[in-house]
């Protein structure tokens, strides 16, 4: 096991393999998981929610294609790693806080040779001002709410708009809500981005929305109509079982 204190934010971060999968690592911050890495299998995603947003950035493009890509929350980059996998030649870009965290996500896990990637460090929201200039993303992942209390300039409809200028005609603003039962922040963000963005979407499983259990829901945002068949390739494509909202049965979520 690796370890290090991060002075910045006071917390303890680790990185042990996991003992269930060969070539893969657990990245965990003050004894509570927060990534899972396979380096010798990228394109394996273990954890559930991070899968289903693995899933959404799969329809985004003809598999294999390049894309574009903004990771608003760095963590031990397991999508990064998963879109360098499947797409090959990829273009993306990453926002994380925390130097003293990345820098040592990276010594521990290095990326796989011929990722393109930048990383950006700093606040998320500021960080959107930083980009290169005219630079489009076919997907733009948000994964820093870890909890009902969010930041409360990200967690709203300006954040979501101004995240929502960035993207393709094509592209999706994925942004994960880990939230306690009641789903206080899942209805609110829902609301938020339906605010900022035509098309919304909510993915999960479909336990989930019965608001009695904690979890994660992914929640999608686009400027441009759905694929065919997009909600039912979500579905199918797992974990099981899964359910996509939109539309009407959307608007019971935020009631």
């Amino acid at each position: 096991m690796s370890s290090r204190f991060l002075r910045t934010s006071g917390v303890h971060a680790t990185v042990e393999p996991d003992p269930w999968h060969p070539h893969a690592f657990v990245l965990s911050i003050d004894n509570a998981e927060q990534s899972h890495v396979n380096v010798a299998e990228p394109q394996e995603v273990f954890y559930e929610y991070l899968r289903r947003i693995a899933n959404a950035v799969d329809l985004v493009k003809p598999t294999g294609e390049p894309i574009t890509a903004l990771h608003l929350g760095a963590g031990a980059l397991t999508l990064a790693r998963y879109i360098q996998a499947v797409r090959p030649g990829s273009v993306q870009h990453a926002v994380e806080l925390e130097r003293e965290l990345l820098d040592f996500v990276l010594d521990q896990l290095p990326m796989p040779t011929g990722t393109d990637l930048t990383i950006h460090i700093g606040d998320a929201r500021e960080a959107l001002t930083e980009l290169p200039e005219g630079m489009l993303f076919d997907v733009i992942i948000l994964d820093i709410f870890s909890g009902p209390e969010a930041p409360e300039h990200l967690a709203c409809a300006d954040f979501y708009s101004e995240a929502g200028a960035l993207l393709t005609p094509d592209g999706i603003l994925a942004v994960n809500v880990g939230d306690e039962p009641g789903f206080t922040l899942v209805t609110s963000q829902t609301k938020a981005l339906q605010e900022a963005m035509s098309h919304v979407a909510a993915y999960g499983t479909s336990m989930l929305f019965t608001r009695r259990y904690p979890g994660n829901i992914i929640l999608l945002g686009k400027n441009s109509s759905w694929p065919e068949g997009w909600a039912q390739q979500l579905v199918a494509a797992g974990p099981h079982p899964a359910t996509v909202l939109t539309g009407v049965e959307l608007d019971e979520l935020t009631e």
